[in-house]
């Protein structure tokens, strides 16, 4: 696996890590309440998460797609149709200027322990259909072929999960005033356009993958 195939995934799962969702909305009602180890907590849940959806996308969905042609086809139809979906909504929302979700949430009522606050971190990434996608559609496309592929298809997860928590963490630490960057209209917008842009480059990358 090359550097910039490492670069590439990477630039790619971070641009979702940082999308506003669900993660982020959890940590944002966990923190106020509960303290910053509830929010580790939550995002201890999320890594490992992030390593059973790579696990099915190595185990179950690669298998299927090597054993039809047909399928593959399918599957990469539907990926790249939902990358380039996911490009032209994050476009729009930029263009719309739609405020970003975060600056409506509010604290947990009442104070998680970190048994909780993992395992709700862990189901909330799990249940996520946004990163059930991407390890579908896009994931697949970054993991070359040959004898070292579960290693290097494992290495991409590892980066998933380190991205998330170069990003969480420091989000945990200073919520305050993160989470009034993270609301800021014109960040939220540029930060939509430029996914938007990503997406659909893969997606239209997705589309001419052979198999």
């Amino acid at each position: 696996m090359t550097l910039a195939t490492i670069l590439a995934f990477a630039a790619m799962a971070a641009l979702l890590i940082m999308s506003p969702g669900p993660n982020g909305v959890l940590i944002a009602k966990t923190v106020p309440t509960s303290g910053k180890a509830a929010g580790f907590a939550n995002i201890a849940g999320f890594a490992v998460a992030f390593f059973v959806h790579g696990t099915f996308a190595i185990f179950g969905l690669s298998l299927l797609l090597l054993q039809s042609a047909h399928l593959f086809l399918a599957v990469k139809l539907v990926g790249a149709a939902y990358l380039v979906w996911i490009g032209v909504k994050a476009l729009l929302g930029a263009w719309r200027g739609s405020p970003a979700k975060l600056a409506e949430v509010a604290p947990a009522r009442r104070r998680r322990t970190l048994a909780r606050a993992f395992g709700e971190g862990f189901l909330t990434n799990a249940l996520n259909p946004k990163v059930a996608m991407f390890y579908i559609a896009a994931f697949p496309q970054f993991v070359p072929p040959g004898s070292g592929t579960l290693w290097a298809a494992y290495a991409l997860v590892v980066v998933h999960a380190a991205l998330n928590l170069a990003w969480f963490v420091p989000m945990v630490l200073l919520f305050d005033r993160l989470s009034g960057a993270v609301r800021s209209g014109r960040v939220t917008r540029a930060l939509k356009a430029l996914t938007g842009l990503v997406f659909i480059g893969f997606g239209m990358r997705l589309a001419t993958l052979k198999l």
